[in-house]
């Protein structure tokens, strides 16, 4: 919803492009962290730099900017429902490639929730070919975010969270500032009330929703591996979909019975075997 008021005014009349929005966001959780920087640097080993860097790239910038361009199009509670894809895609990435050892029941987990991911995008087959387009970037970015979760938990396990958040946006704040310069963000009148707001959500996305939301995520998929992945996912949907009741969005039975089996599927690829 930050994403939608930074992108829309309260009469729904486009303010900020989603290209300013996301880079706002990724430039704000820059900013944030320049302070833990100094000592980041020296709390990680040169040769881990660039898969930190990349952890920044994989789990924040793509994702940013697909979900904010896919939101000018898409509702809110369809894109949260979307990301309960993303411990589906950390099977799979782990699989494809870091070789992780996957059982029948991990696969069948997989197959259950790309059938409900299926079946939510079927929800939307009365919208124009374009719009299921965008629901695709979505599921890019939930597959961005699987990938990272591997990422972090094979090859950065021994770095402190707030280590790889402070060099992973710092890193990124260049970008997210050329990205302004060149779409013209600087020229608006930001003094405005409908620019100053967008700002402000875009703002407040990225240092909660980005910087610090990330050094939990960091903690927490390094302590708990798929685990954490599969509860954010149970919880991340149902709080999309309340948002989108509460301003009126599309939501039908299918979507909900299509959340249902990503969930089921997510279910089934983490259950614990009984011993």
């Amino acid at each position: 919803m930050l994403m939608k008021w930074g992108l829309f005014d309260e009469n729904l009349q486009p303010t900020l492009s989603a290209y300013q929005v996301a880079a706002i966001r990724i430039a704000s959780s820059g900013l944030v962290m320049i302070p833990f920087l100094p000592k980041a640097l020296k709390g990680i080993p040169k040769n881990l730099i660039f898969t930190v860097l990349l952890s920044g790239w994989l789990g924040s910038f793509f994702a940013a900017f697909l979900f904010c361009i896919a939101e000018t199009k898409i509702d809110g509670a369809l894109a949260g429902s979307l990301n309960a894809l993303t411990p589906i895609f950390v099977i799979i990435t782990g699989a494809l490639f870091f070789k992780s050892s996957t059982s029948k029941q991990k696969i069948n987990g997989v197959i259950i929730g790309l059938v409900g991911c299926a079946l939510l995008t079927y929800a939307n087959y009365t919208k124009p070919v374009a719009y299921i387009a965008y629901i695709g970037l979505v599921i890019l970015a939930t597959f961005f975010y699987g990938l990272n979760v591997n990422v972090v938990q094979r090859k950065l396990h021994g770095i402190g969270s707030t280590a790889i958040a402070a060099v992973a946006f710092v890193g990124l704040l260049p970008f997210a500032l050329v990205i302004l310069f060149y779409t013209g963000y600087f020229n608006l009148p930001l003094s405005e009330n409908k620019y100053f707001i967008s700002t402000l959500s875009s703002s407040v996305l990225g240092i909660l929703g980005t910087a610090i939301a990330s050094i939990l995520f960091y903690m927490l998929v390094k302590r708990a591996g798929g685990l954490f992945a599969s509860l954010v996912t149970y919880g991340v949907p149902f709080v999309a979909i309340a948002w989108g009741i509460f301003y009126k969005e599309e939501i039908n039975v299918i979507h909900v019975f299509a959340l249902s089996i990503i969930l089921l599927g997510v279910y089934i690829a983490n259950k614990q075997k009984s011993v």
